[in-house]
């Protein structure tokens, strides 16, 4: 009795350890380098949810492909949607998922925001959703920081018919006029 006592402590004891090592390296994981997220809305139709789907497409966020803030036109985004670009502190925490029109020093025509041509700012990109009638995004709040990335969607992972790998892609009446020289 005294021995199976013994035994169920180390097993005790060592599911702990496991549990203490596992928890900060899964937290760390999920913060620094990937995590999944669901896609909800119309704003990135027909790239994301497509046809109106009843379900929403889940996609994988990578974290440590902008750690350096490195992203190019084309990209899909998730953002935080911070009281500046939501103007309600309903939910701060919660991200916003849009694709990247602009880079910093791009001159980008608007659509129905307040001035018709933006000079993207140094450290800003700008986002739209690829449904633009049912999207809120730079053309409603302007340029967003690069401070303001979470990560970028790099794969569809459900529903299983539409896994795919996310390439950059920019619609051609969606490309900058030009770009400032530096």
């Amino acid at each position: 009795m005294a021995q199976a006592q013994g035994l169920g402590k180390r097993y005790i004891k060592a599911f702990f350890k496991g549990f203490f090592v596992a928890v900060p390296v899964t937290v760390t994981f999920l913060d620094r380098v990937a995590c999944v997220a669901r896609v909800e809305g119309a704003s990135m139709q027909p790239s994301l949810n497509p046809g109106g789907r009843q379900a929403s497409d889940v996609v994988l966020l990578n974290h440590w492909s902008i750690r350096n803030y490195d992203v190019q036109r084309g990209d899909i985004v998730s953002l935080v949607n911070s009281l500046y670009i939501s103007r309600s502190p309903r939910n701060p925490e919660q991200k916003i998922i849009k694709r990247v029109i602009a880079l910093e020093g791009d001159i980008i025509k608007t659509i129905g925001y307040k001035k018709k041509y933006v000079k993207v700012p140094h450290g800003h990109i700008w986002v739209e959703g690829d449904h633009h009638g049912h999207s809120f995004d730079s053309n409603a709040f302007g340029p967003v920081s690069l401070g303001l990335l979470h990560a970028r969607a790099t794969h569809i992972l459900w529903p299983p018919q539409r896994w795919q790998k996310l390439e950059p892609m920019l619609p051609p009446e969606r490309k900058p006029l030009r770009r400032e020289q530096e």
